[in-house]
């Protein structure tokens, strides 16, 4: 049997860290098992889809290197679930109710204030077609349950092991709304069965909902899949995530320099027993990818993790694999090279790659102590014109060191200061061959 995964995103939005997981697990699993991959776009809340959230999906998973086989959306997939619906109603298993928010909200609070758990009771079971009609006549709509078999359901997760779902405590689904609108706990099934889906990895918020679809799927007379439910991320301090959303889109952190390396190497292993190791792309993670190594329970996500797993991306590679961002850089061909392995241990993103060059090119910003001054003075004058080599350094210092008396961190801090402005940097002897001009004061 071929290996069939998906991931389902809502086009409400833009894609955020917390949707990657579900993407990356069930990418890793089709290509492990040379299956296949669909992006599946659940766009059924027409209102609130938009088409440049869909083009943002698309747009994050092609950075990542992420592709898929198939593409569907669900909007085009209204005719079929109108005949799932009409199935499902020839079978008993989906019936009308009327009830408004407002009274649906009255009778969870009297539930529980009886200490009884919120549970739809099926009143609209017991209605006559002339009571339906009646509610119809006085403008309501009315919106559709599955109607569960209430019995447990039970399946070996492949992430938090056995479950077992008691449905006798949990309402009937809603799947269609009053305004005809179908919603993901219906939708989702459906496809699930039609495309033949056999493996599916989402959040820990899914396990109630897994239950309720693995008796439509059936109902459906479909096959039921292996389920995984990874772990929720929080904040750094455990708070939830989802207040943070909004600063945590996949495109603002792309936009902001962090490498599609560093959000791979971290997602495919957060919340696992593994450590985190540097990769070199999506094809590194499914080939380390294990799902039962991650746990179940809340898992911490800090958005500056991201930092330094970018700069030690940044320096592995060679001058060649940045040489557009050189190039706006105005570094010339000749120089990039030697630029490059000098800064590249110094940068965390590649929009460092622009001061480092002014630097060179024009010199640094210097900073000198009073205490200093003289010295420094003395020592530019000492200092000839360039170019420079890789000797300049050295051979500079000595003859500052003889003229001045001065030693150690007493006489190279200063002067590193002076030159580049900065206490911290590459090594001044592969520094100096890089100037362009004279320091001055």
């Amino acid at each position: 049997m071929t290996t069939i995964t998906r991931f389902a995103p809502s086009p409400t939005g833009w894609m955020h860290i917390g949707n990657l997981r579900a993407a990356m697990f069930n990418y890793a699993i089709a290509r492990q098992n040379g299956g296949r991959f669909i992006l599946r776009i659940d766009d059924t809340d027409q209102e609130r889809s938009k088409p440049e959230y869909e083009q943002g999906i698309k747009d994050v998973l092609t950075w990542l290197g992420i592709r898929w086989d198939d593409i569907q959306k669900q909007s085009d997939r209204l005719v079929r679930y109108d005949e799932a619906r009409q199935q499902l109603l020839d079978a008993g298993r989906i019936y009308e109710c009327f009830e408004t928010p407002t009274e649906l909200d009255l009778k969870r609070k009297k539930q529980l204030n009886m200490g009884k758990p919120p549970v739809y009771d099926r009143a609209a079971l017991s209605l006559t077609d002339a009571q339906k009609q009646a509610y119809r006549d006085e403008g309501r709509q009315g919106h559709w349950r599955f109607k569960l078999d209430l019995e447990r359901v039970e399946w070996d997760d492949g992430i938090m092991g056995p479950i077992s779902i008691d449905c006798a405590s949990v309402s009937d689904p809603v799947l269609i709304k009053e305004s005809g609108q179908i919603l993901y706990t219906f939708a989702s099934p459906v496809d699930d069965v039609d495309m033949g889906i056999t493996d599916i990895v989402r959040g820990s918020d899914h396990v109630t909902n897994t239950a309720t679809q693995i008796q439509i799927m059936q109902a459906l007379g479909g096959r039921v899949p292996r389920f995984a439910h990874h772990s929720l991320l929080t904040g750094p301090q455990g708070e939830a995530l989802s207040k943070r959303l909004g600063t945590l889109a996949l495109r603002d952190l792309r936009a902001q320099g962090i490498a599609a390396e560093a959000v791979l190497s971290l997602m495919a292993r957060l919340g696992s027993s593994q450590p985190v190791v540097l990769v070199d792309g999506i094809d590194d993670v499914v080939a380390g990818f294990d799902v039962s190594t991650f746990g179940s329970a809340p898992t911490k996500f800090d958005f500056e993790d991201l930092w330094p797993l970018t700069a030690r991306h940044l320096a592995r590679l060679d001058a060649a694999a940045v040489k557009p961002t050189l190039d706006d850089a105005g570094v010339p061909d000749d120089l990039q090279p030697a630029f490059w392995d000098v800064v590249k241990e110094n940068i965390t993103k590649l929009e460092d790659v622009a001061p480092w060059w002014a630097l060179f090119r024009d010199g640094g910003q210097a900073v000198v102590a009073d205490e200093d001054r003289e010295m420094v003075t003395q020592a530019f004058d000492l200092l000839g014109e360039p170019p420079y080599t890789d000797a300049t350094w050295g051979e500079w210092t000595g003859a500052v060191k003889d003229a001045t008396g001065r030693k150690g961190k007493g006489l190279f801090m200063p002067l590193r200061l002076a030159v580049t402005g900065q206490a911290r940097g590459p090594e001044m002897a592969q520094v100096m061959p890089l100037l362009q001009k004279k320091p001055t004061l």
